[in-house]
């Protein structure tokens, strides 16, 4: 079976995905983009992140949570695309990313995140969860 899916469908789950991460980036004069972030889920999406016991959260508590990092003190935050796989079937499709960050600047902990993606017109994530690299 080829789950590479259609090179059209691929191309635009890799633009969905820089996106996401893109839009959570800021540094002083450049706001990250909270509405174009939560546009790429679907509504009620969960998202797990790397803390444990797993627990869900919403994107607007996620959103508010990266918000509050911001306001006590994280000048600049910037999360890339360093590779990334994607498996796709129909209108379903998966995807795991693994993400470079720096914070003011020094490079800091990347993650992995694994999106579960729908095609309901565009792409969309349905659910979110990722894990934290152990510090180097």
């Amino acid at each position: 079976m080829d789950w590479t899916g259609p090179p059209e469908d691929v191309a635009a789950i890799d633009a969905l995905i820089a996106a996401q991460f893109a839009s959570l980036c800021w540094a002083p004069g450049r706001d990250p983009d909270w509405a174009g972030f939560a546009a790429g889920f679907l509504p009620d999406a969960p998202l797990y992140p790397s803390a444990r016991p797993a627990r869900p959260t919403s994107v607007a508590a996620f959103v508010e949570r990266m918000g509050g990092v911001r306001a006590r003190g994280l000048e600049r935050f910037d999360e890339a695309v360093a590779a990334r796989s994607i498996l796709v079937f129909g209108t379903v499709a998966v995807a795991a990313v693994e993400c470079r960050v720096h914070e003011n600047g020094a490079p800091a902990p990347g993650t992995v995140e694994m999106l579960l993606l729908v095609k309901d017109g565009d792409w969309r994530i349905a659910a979110q969860a990722w894990d934290k690299r152990p510090a180097a």
